[in-house]
């Protein structure tokens, strides 16, 4: 069988290409490089900023401060009432003078303790309904975060393949002008890149409004800069669903701000039916008889009898019962409700570690070598272009879904946080071993591992 002669201009057309697609890409490498004298965002440093300065968590913390001072007002016994009069009696021997005294309201006893019980009861549902908000900001904070690092990574990817999809265009320009190719490859190279332009125009909107959401959650103005996110390291979920529900029952704010409302309600039943009980109202007056200049006194002992019973008393009961009772099915409602929240959670993060690892270790891989196959079968006129840009964008859609994956996989360990009562990597909740396990460095996915 006789060689293949290749012609001296297609030889050369084909090293050329080879050389551009092979060697490393410095445009990108240098928008890499500039990207990295950006400022840097730091997550812990953010969500501490937003617990300082956020000013829904500043305004539950005040509410909160407001209703533990009620507690000590109610137990408290009415202020007194200090008598002044002049009293004047036509009797045989007239009595006239002055009368001084005063008079203290005395509820019965144990009302003042189921109020201030009442009252606590309120002040610590509050203190739960602060510590939701403060998670649920930070969760946010963390779910923006997230998807900012996803943008940046995307352009990124999507400017690497702009780059490659340029010089896909100039070596199919080359092999036209060698009759190698038709019209039509180049054409193609430049409807994607037109594409390519269009999907970065995109993401740099995402990337401006994530800046300010952020901006806004942190209490910065929206228009101020931030910078790059760090690099995400995965944390691998090792609790499982039981045990994650179970630290929902016992730390979740969300479900602890119900629980206390059911202890609010309870005792605000015994505070009703105690309202059947009468209140007293004790008085001491000083008399001064003007006409003999003698002085006298004077107590008083009087009963509050709750004679509306059936309008005013038995309605607060009735009142107070019902409040109970919806207390009681909110409970239940919120905790269907967590444990729900849990188990979705838990199979999302579960999901995207099955996802990444599939990505990382089998598609990514896969893609790349398919990619160089096509870069070197195009050179040699063995595949089209159509293939050569298939496997581009079969790699770029695969990145991108690697780190969309990684993204969904912290976000949906930030809702686990929020639900369960704060971070999974908390060594004075959790035994050594537990909760959450940070991938190792062989196991870390780097940004080198997805280039082609």
């Amino acid at each position: 069988m006789r060689p293949t002669v290749v012609p001296h201009r297609v030889k050369a057309a084909s090293c050329l290409f080879l050389l551009t697609v092979l060697l490393p890409h410095g445009p990108v490498h240098g928008a890499d490089e500039h990207g990295m004298n950006e400022l840097r965002l730091d997550l812990p440093s953010l969500i501490q900023e937003l617990e300082g300065a956020n000013p829904e968590i500043k305004a539950a913390r005040q509410w909160w401060e407001a209703a533990k001072a009620i507690v000590p007002q109610v137990q408290t016994l009415p202020d007194p009432t200090v008598k002044l009069g002049y009293q004047r009696m036509p009797m045989r021997e007239p009595l006239q003078g002055t009368m001084y005294g005063i008079g203290q309201e005395i509820p019965f006893p144990g009302k003042l303790r189921l109020k201030g019980e009442v009252a606590q009861r309120e002040a610590d549902r509050i203190e739960q309904d602060y510590l939701v908000i403060r998670l649920r900001l930070i969760a946010r904070l963390k779910e923006t975060y997230f998807d900012l690092h996803f943008v940046h990574k995307a352009i990124g990817i999507v400017e690497r393949n702009k780059a490659l999809l340029i010089q896909f265009e100039k070596t199919a320009k080359s092999r036209y002008a060698v009759g190698q190719a038709a019209q039509q490859d180049v054409f193609r190279a430049q409807v994607e890149i037109s594409r390519v332009l269009d999907r970065l125009a995109v993401l740099d909107q995402q990337k401006e409004s994530l800046h300010a959401a952020i901006n806004r959650i942190v209490n910065r103005p929206p228009s101020g800069p931030l910078g790059t996110p760090e690099e995400i390291r995965m944390t691998m979920l090792t609790l499982p669903l039981p045990d994650l529900s179970q630290r929902a029952e016992d730390f979740s704010p969300i479900l602890q701000a119900s629980a206390k409302g059911v202890e609010r309600g309870e005792q605000a039943v015994a505070l009703a039916r105690r309202e059947y009980y009468p209140d007293f109202d004790v008085s001491a007056l000083g008399l001064h008889n003007d006409r003999i200049n003698e002085h006298g006194f004077q107590v008083m002992l009087g009963i509050r009898l709750p004679l509306y019973y059936k309008t005013k008393q038995q309605q607060g009961v009735g009142q107070a019962v019902s409040e109970l009772s919806g207390a009681r099915e909110s409970l239940t409602n919120t905790r269907q409700d967590l444990l729900f929240r849990v188990k979705d959670d838990f199979v999302q993060a579960q999901r995207a570690e099955r996802l990444v690892t599939i990505l990382r270790d089998a598609i990514i891989p896969q893609a790349t070598l398919a990619l160089r196959a096509s870069q070197s079968g195009y050179g040699v006129g063995k595949v089209d272009f159509l293939t050569l840009l298939n496997s581009l964008l079969t790699l770029q859609d695969s990145e991108l879904e690697l780190h969309g994956e990684m993204v969904a996989h912290e976000k949906a360990l930030a809702r686990l946080e929020e639900v369960t009562g704060g971070s999974l990597m908390s060594t004075s909740s959790l035994p050594p071993g537990d909760g959450a396990r940070m991938l190792g460095s062989g196991e870390r996915i780097t940004e080198g591992a997805l280039r082609p």
